[in-house]
């Protein structure tokens, strides 16, 4: 992968990763119930269960594409209108709102627990993931080094993104409330734009 591919791959992550999920929500919750040091379990599980989903749709994707540039097409048109849906549903969609009752103490097992399942059981992400990477992947090249590159990246920043909100949770749910319509049409634009721009990459 080209240092410019890099980048553009790194800038979108990062958009990805700011835009409030299961998973977000879920370390948002832990953050502020269980405090940053024991979410870090949360965290983890999550980011692993993103890496192999990513390192998955990279390898399937990259074979398939090596079969036909139709598909390389056809796969570029159906995530492009994928992700506008998508920001179109989060651009229309009300702020996020959390509970926070009161809850067992989780072992730090269970916390990572749950944030693994709450990253591979999620088959939006799993599409999501196919539209956004399809753009980055070279089928004449390693597959299995692009896997490692995209897969490592996504997941420093995807851990950065979600330990800051952790970190943050007390300070990030009352902004939430009231920022929250604002930030989802920011979010919702990206993803929209991402998406025009992608069959044409």
């Amino acid at each position: 992968m080209q240092i410019d591919t890099w980048l553009l791959y790194l800038l979108t992550c990062a958009g990805i990763a700011v835009v409030p999920g299961p998973n977000a929500l879920l370390v948002l919750t832990h953050g502020a119930l269980h405090g940053n040091r024991k979410t870090l379990f949360t965290i983890s599980g999550g980011v692993i269960g993103f890496v192999g989903m990513i390192a998955l749709c990279v390898l399937g994707l990259g074979a398939l594409l090596m079969t036909s540039l139709v598909w390389l097409t056809a796969l570029k048109i159906v995530g492009g209108l994928y992700l506008i849906w998508l920001g179109i549903n989060l651009w229309r969609s009300e702020p996020v709102a959390l509970s926070l009752e009161a809850i067992p103490k989780l072992s730090d097992w269970s916390l990572f627990r749950q944030g693994l399942l709450s990253a591979i059981s999620n088959p939006k992400a799993l599409l999501l993931f196919t539209a956004f990477i399809t753009p980055f992947i070279d089928p004449h090249k390693n597959l299995v080094l692009q896997a490692t590159v995209m897969a490592l990246t996504y997941a420093v920043v995807e851990f950065a993104v979600e330990w800051l909100v952790a970190s943050a949770a007390h300070r990030v749910r009352p902004w939430m409330a009231r920022a929250g319509r604002r930030f989802n049409r920011v979010c919702g634009g990206f993803f929209m734009a991402f998406g025009a721009l992608l069959p044409i990459r």
